[in-house]
């Protein structure tokens, strides 16, 4: 059995150099909630640990100023019961308090929940060589495309992986326009979130914009009056602990009756945290009731494609985000 390094860094700088000091095989944990489930299937082998959980300032919650500021350290569950947060931008905490169970929001950081790999069942259980997969092993193949394809994405999907983006907190950060600030031995660069999360195309394997030795060092959401019309609405098997089958982030602004500006994105049926644009644009200037937030929805998946068991997640996608309409505009309770 390999042997296991373990080093733990007091700020990044320390992180980062520990990181290239390590070499090949190296990882950073924080959390630790998902690496260690990958250790323990085989997913992932790292020969050397990095620990970043007691970054200094890596918690920091600031909700002053021109935008929110979560320090990536900052864990799940003090960013969803932040009073601000929950009062203003409910769509960021309601992403948060759905995922997980409340120990792993407990423990788990809201940095390392962006890094959050797939639940397809093909790259988690797959290791032992049982199914192929790209993510997993570049070339391999994607069993998922013509197998058991419930949970597959309906959006997004290339001819060499349908896997779905796992996470609630991205797809609110990508309805609310979020930039991921990124340290690494280059210095520091900020990322527009659109341009986080990488779709599969020919290297599905290469998942997120982050370089080999860099970390995810804090999350900025412009701050915006669309916060207080917003919610996350997500539909699963089971109430608790349980991945979306369908989910929807929407933040309106509204004059009067009108939605002046829609923010809206969609988790549970897509490759990558999938921001709905048509929808958007079609619910631009317009009054919302049950038609209006049925067209959107429908809009939002009219480029979607079906395998051969998951054609329901489109019309239980466009559901799920006329629903979230009616909330976020105050039709529904």
């Amino acid at each position: 059995m390999r042997s296991l390094s373990y080093v733990r860094a007091g700020n990044v700088r320390e992180a980062i150099e520990a990181f290239a000091a390590a070499g090949e095989g190296a990882r950073y944990i924080a959390g630790g909630t998902t690496l260690y489930d990958l250790m323990k299937l085989g997913v992932e082998r790292p020969a050397h640990l990095i620990d970043i959980a007691s970054l200094k300032g890596a918690d920091r919650i600031d909700t002053r100023g021109d935008v929110l500021f979560f320090g990536a350290g900052a864990l799940m569950a003090d960013v969803a019961e932040d009073d601000v947060i929950r009062r203003d931008y409910p769509v960021l905490a309601e992403s948060l308090s759905k995922a997980a169970s409340q120990q792993l929001r407990n423990m788990a950081t809201v940095g390392g929940n962006l890094l959050q790999r797939t639940r397809c069942p093909y790259f988690r259980n797959g290791a032992i060589g049982a199914y192929p997969c790209n993510k997993r092993e570049p070339g391999s193949g994607c069993a998922g495309i013509g197998g058991v394809d419930r949970g597959q994405a309906v959006l997004g999907a290339s001819d060499a992986c349908n896997a779905v983006s796992p996470g609630d907190w991205p797809v609110a950060l990508t309805a609310m326009d979020a930039t991921i600030e990124i340290s690494g031995p280059a210095g520091t660069r900020s990322v527009p979130i659109s341009d986080f999360y990488r779709l599969p195309g020919n290297t599905p394997h290469l998942e997120f914009a982050i370089e080999a030795g860099e970390i995810v060092t804090g999350i900025s959401v412009p701050k915006t009056a669309a916060g207080r019309n917003s919610t996350y609405l997500k539909v699963r098997d089971r109430e608790s602990y349980a991945f979306a089958l369908a989910s929807a982030a929407v933040a309106l602004r509204m004059d009067g009756n009108h939605v002046r500006q829609a923010h809206i994105a969609l988790g549970g049926v897509a490759t990558r945290p999938w921001r709905a644009r048509e929808a958007e644009a079609l619910l631009n200037a317009q009054t919302i009731d049950r038609e209006i937030a049925l067209a959107a929805g429908r809009a939002a998946f009219a480029e979607a494609r079906a395998g051969e068991h998951n054609a329901f997640k489109i019309e239980l996608g466009a559901r799920t985000l006329a629903d979230a309409i009616m909330i976020a505009g105050g039709k529904i309770q």
